[in-house]
């Protein structure tokens, strides 16, 4: 049995590790509303203009534009998104197990697939495993989010032009609350607009100023530039919401065990007070004797 000021030290231990884990569901909380309000602005934006593409796509073949063909899926590229930090859950896992699934998954669909890893934790991860990384680099953050977005964009689109790739993918967390994050797979490349609504399908065709390949030439490049964004505000807002979870879960079981252990501790103070006093009354009694 351990010894009063083991117990004692367990208990500071557990004190200082709850208030380090309480302090840290503070700050993924402050994170969290930011990130919140960042990724509830974007939504629509991101919806809208998919309305403009699926509705222009609609009165268009798609041999119009290099990035609606769709071409033999010999070469994938899958950008998976994590965080550089743990203490997060299942955060993580997730996104790795998804990105394992693909390439397992998908393995006969395609000659090769390589994996582009943002977030230092699924980039370690296939690292050590020697996986067939294309490019790896650190998480973005609400303030590079942005234009971390256009730089691979810009990247993943002549990388699919030239014919390196001829699907590109991203596996992200999507936001739902501060307790609930889903994995999503979606495909950037080829686009693929959403359909359209048989009311809202015409094939009735406009008089476009500028022409059609100019407004698909700009068009294009920024939906899938605007929906990868979407997806790294996605995962910004999904991290901090599983930390603070995370945390929030650490700090009640703290409250747990430090309960357990201070029961223990006044268990085995009793146990000590009874000893001691047990001692007392025998040497009384044998000097009676």
């Amino acid at each position: 049995m351990p010894s009063l000021k083991d117990i004692r030290k367990r208990i500071g231990s557990v004190k200082n590790t709850q208030k380090i884990t309480r302090a840290m569901k503070l700050v993924a909380a402050a994170k969290l509303r930011r990130s919140q309000d960042a990724i509830i602005a974007q939504r629509p934006y991101a919806q809208e203009l998919a309305a403009v593409i699926s509705d222009l796509a609609a009165r268009t073949s798609r041999d119009a534009h290099p990035l609606l063909q769709e071409r033999e899926g010999k070469r994938a590229l899958v950008i998976a998104l994590s965080s550089d930090r743990g203490l997060a859950g299942a955060y993580n896992a997730n996104i790795i197990r998804a990105a394992e699934g693909f390439v397992r998954d998908h393995s006969g669909d395609y000659e090769d697939i390589q994996l582009w890893l943002i977030g230092r934790k699924v980039g370690d991860y296939f690292n050590r495993r020697k996986g067939p990384i294309f490019e790896r680099q650190l998480a973005p953050t609400s303030k590079d989010a942005q234009q971390l977005s256009r730089e691979v964009t810009n990247t993943v689109k002549e990388a699919f032009l030239e014919g390196k790739f001829d699907r590109v993918f991203v596996i992200y967390n999507e936001f739902k609350s501060a307790i609930t994050q889903v994995v999503r797979t979606e495909q950037l490349l080829p686009v693929v607009p959403a359909e359209l609504d048989s009311d809202d399908a015409n094939p009735s065709d406009f008089t476009y100023e500028p022409s059609k390949a100019e407004l698909l030439d700009h068009l294009l490049p920024l939906y899938v530039s605007v929906q990868l964004f979407r997806s790294f505000l996605e995962s910004i807002a999904s991290e901090f919401g599983a930390r603070m979870s995370a945390m929030d879960n650490a700090t009640r079981n703290a409250d747990d065990m430090i309960g357990k252990l201070t029961l223990q501790y006044n268990r085995a103070r009793q146990a000590a007070i009874t000893k001691e006093l047990l001692e007392i009354i025998s040497g009384a009694e044998s000097l009676k004797g």
